[in-house]
């Protein structure tokens, strides 16, 4: 438990180094991947770690797994840039709702009355955090208001990490933590490398891509993975809850955020969906 606890608290200071960075949010995310694929790739140099290596015909979920990390990343970060970390991260773990509603095409498992109240009561948090009508919305993001198109990154972003959780649910058990981070993090490197625009040098925010790098891509996802093999998915899943708090406390600490009404209210009820949700099978 201490492992996941610590990779909790670890992710959830991401949205602080974010903000304090500077950087736009594809240098981010590719630095930092790089970082990781560098730091990660030097613990094969022990032959012990080589023994995991996955045989050709494993690949194909690790392949699964690196674009739909690098939509959850993108649309996470971005979020951050755009709106509150409390409305950024309250936002993205809408994720165990979404796996619910996933989990009968993608897993055969069945959609209840208990999950369908749990979707029911996320939903509406989310629009009393909002405060607007359909419409309205479709207006703001149309406009390009930054709150807007923030707060539905968010929710993109636990779409995203729906289905790695599907995908990992499917294929990945058995894959060694340090494949899967290794593994997640160049197929992202190489993706963005293109858009990276390292040959105009970056003169700024160096500190955050080194400390997101090792800290938040390598250290934390091993802590995690590592704490997996002693903790069932379900207590990891509510343990997870704790990143929110800790990420809002964190926000309101160091960037001044003040923390409204509507998202203590909405907030809460997305986080309690959740938690039903996962205690479904608890």
């Amino acid at each position: 438990m201490a492992y996941i606890l610590s990779a909790i608290f670890l992710w959830s200071s991401l949205g602080v180094i974010i903000r304090l960075s500077g950087l736009d949010v594809h240098i981010l995310i590719f630095l930092s991947s790089l970082i990781s694929v560098i730091v990660s790739g030097l613990l094969f140099l022990n032959r012990k770690n080589r023994t995991h290596i996955p045989s050709k015909e494993r690949l194909l979920p690790l392949l699964i797994l690196g674009p739909l990390s690098l939509i959850n990343s993108y649309s996470f970060f971005y979020s951050y840039k755009n709106t509150s970390v409390a409305n950024a991260v309250l936002t993205h773990y809408t994720a165990p709702l979404f796996v619910a509603l996933l989990a009968p095409l993608f897993l055969k498992e069945k959609l209840t009355l208990r999950i369908s109240i749990a979707v029911l009561i996320s939903m509406t948090g989310l629009w009393i955090m909002l405060d607007i009508s359909a419409g309205d919305l479709l207006d703001l993001i149309m406009a390009g208001d930054k709150n807007t198109r923030g707060i539905i990154a968010g929710l993109v972003s636990g779409i995203a990490y729906a289905f790695i959780i599907i995908t990992f649910r499917l294929f990945s058990q058995n894959y060694h933590p340090l494949i899967l981070t290794f593994s997640q993090n160049i197929i992202i490197a190489l993706i963005l490398l293109p858009f990276s625009g390292l040959d105009k040098g970056i003169n700024q925010g160096l500190w955050a891509v080194v400390v997101m790098g090792v800290v938040h891509s390598t250290i934390a996802p091993l802590l995690y993975f590592r704490g997996m093999r002693t903790v069932t998915a379900n207590n990891a899943a509510i343990l997870g809850y704790l990143e929110p708090v800790c990420a809002i406390l964190l926000g309101f600490i160091f960037l001044d955020e003040i923390i409204g009404f509507r998202t203590i209210l909405g907030g809460s009820m997305i986080l309690s969906a959740g938690y039903l949700t996962i205690r479904v099978k608890g």
